[in-house]
């Protein structure tokens, strides 16, 4: 006879509920990892490699680089600064979300949830959006991380 007290087993309902919550959570937080390095590496591509004008930008304003250079001269200059600073908060918000994905999301800090909703409505959300706008060549790639970024938060909020 044990005088030790029996501790009761879950049901079996219930553990499988918790694996597949932490199983959301992983995937959750690997999801928002991924799109804080995708921005990152967007970021860099914008200060280092992205062009002032795409062909899809002078398709956009209805000229030809030629007819821009000669009305605007410094505007390639110009937008090289622009996408550089561009660039450089692009990186800083993936580094971020990383640090987020990495340190508040295991924790499920209060206003988690609130703070990676609004971060992903304003870059890879608005971002999209303006691609889709713009009818750029780019849209449907640039949907993709908006998408992750969306499924990633449902399964954040799914798993409390």
């Amino acid at each position: 006879l044990s005088l030790k007290p029996k501790r009761a087993l879950a049901p079996a309902s219930d553990v499988k509920t918790m694996n597949l919550v932490s199983r959301n959570r992983q995937v959750s937080t690997w999801m928002l990892i991924a799109c804080g390095v995708w921005l990152v590496g967007l970021g860099l591509y914008f200060v280092v490699l992205r062009p002032p004008l795409l062909p899809e930008d002078l398709r956009f304003l209805g000229t030809t680089l030629a007819q821009t250079r000669a009305a605007v001269p410094g505007l390639e200059g110009w937008l090289e600064e622009v996408f550089t600073v561009m660039g450089g908060f692009m990186a800083g918000a993936g580094v971020l979300t990383v640090f987020i994905a990495i340190k508040a999301m295991p924790l499920r800090l209060q206003g988690t949830s609130w703070a990676i909703a609004f971060a992903g409505a304003l870059t890879v959300g608005l971002m999209s959006a303006t691609n889709f706008a713009l009818d750029s060549d780019f849209k449907w790639l640039l949907l993709t991380p908006a998408l992750i970024w969306l499924v990633s938060l449902a399964l954040y909020v799914a798993g409390r």
